[in-house]
């Protein structure tokens, strides 16, 4: 029998003075009661009670039981309501983790906003480390994550909170020296610029997309950052996200190829906890990141 359940039959015993009282009180029956009080006395080993045919009446042990079980119990419905109430506030410790190269880009300045504009909430943000299984970062003690895939598991909930967008690019050297790209299929001929996690790339929208297989890899890494750099000094086409590389776009250090055949941007997804029902810090930072990415649109630039 659970010892806090038959603990508060006795208390409610103990305040009322008969089983039908505290059957009523609880919403169950007195004979279940009666047997809750009589496995504590079981459990305890003394009489707790004295049973009448028209009372119940406490024993000087049951008193002082009583008043011991009381105190564990009102301890246990104040922290049960300190933490439905601190789940319900948005404070305390957010821990959030993301492959590195989301952290570098507008992911680690709308986190530093929403540091700062929600001083009671301390942020723990982490880049790389994660691991292939959606859900170890819960495990690893993480309340949101950050992932680009669509990602179909019962066992963590998701919102789309932005859109990456990438571009597909090379430097004017790299042109001069191999030729412009004007067909998707050429890539098979140019030297590409690959991330190790990102091998396959679609080029263009709905009907018109296509995806290529990149074999001709002339340089690969983990790092976009990397890759752009590699891009700039000439040594290949590259794809990478929009932001970094705008900078370069704009002194003409690289040019969009294709585009008329733009490339799809990239969702950005924050993957939490599977409660019913989120703890408000992490509703709070969600709602803030949406409307972050919505009010810091990516700048435009001319092609």
């Amino acid at each position: 029998m659970d010892r806090l359940l038959v603990m508060r039959s006795f208390v409610t015993v103990a305040k009322v003075g008969s089983f039908s009282g505290a059957a009523k009180m609880l919403g169950t029956s007195g004979s279940l009661i009666s047997r809750h009080v009589a496995d504590l006395e079981k459990q305890v080993g003394v009489r707790l009670v004295n049973r009448t045919a028209r009372s119940v009446s406490l024993t000087e042990p049951g008193v002082r039981y009583s008043q011991f079980a009381q105190r564990i119990l009102d301890e246990i419905d104040d922290e049960d309501a300190n933490l439905a109430e601190a789940h319900d506030r948005p404070e305390g410790t957010l821990s959030i983790i993301c492959p590195k190269w989301i952290g570098s880009l507008d992911l680690g300045d709308a986190i530093a906003a929403f540091s700062t504009a929600h001083p009671k909430i301390t942020v723990r943000f982490e880049l790389g480390g994660m691991s292939d299984r959606t859900y170890d970062f819960l495990d690893d003690g993480f309340d949101v994550a950050f992932h680009t895939r669509d990602l179909r598991d019962s066992s963590v909930r998701l919102k789309k909170i932005a859109s990456l967008p990438f571009v597909l690019c090379a430097s004017e050297s790299y042109i001069e020296a191999h030729g412009l790209l004007t067909d998707p299929n050429d890539l098979a001929r140019h030297d590409c610029l690959v991330h190790v996690n990102d091998p396959v790339w679609r080029i263009g929208h709905g009907h018109a997309s296509t995806l290529h297989k990149i074999r001709n890899v002339a340089f690969s890494s983990n790092s976009y950052l990397a890759l752009q750099k590699a891009a700039v000094h000439g040594r290949g086409i590259a794809l990478i996200p929009h932001r970094p590389a705008y900078d370069d776009l704009m002194s003409g250090a690289l040019k969009v190829l294709l585009p008329k055949l733009p490339v799809p941007a990239r969702s950005l997804y924050a993957i939490y906890g599977p409660a019913q029902q989120a703890p408000r810090k992490v509703e709070v930072f969600l709602d803030f990141l949406t409307g972050w990415f919505s009010d810091n649109p990516m700048p435009s630039y001319q092609l």
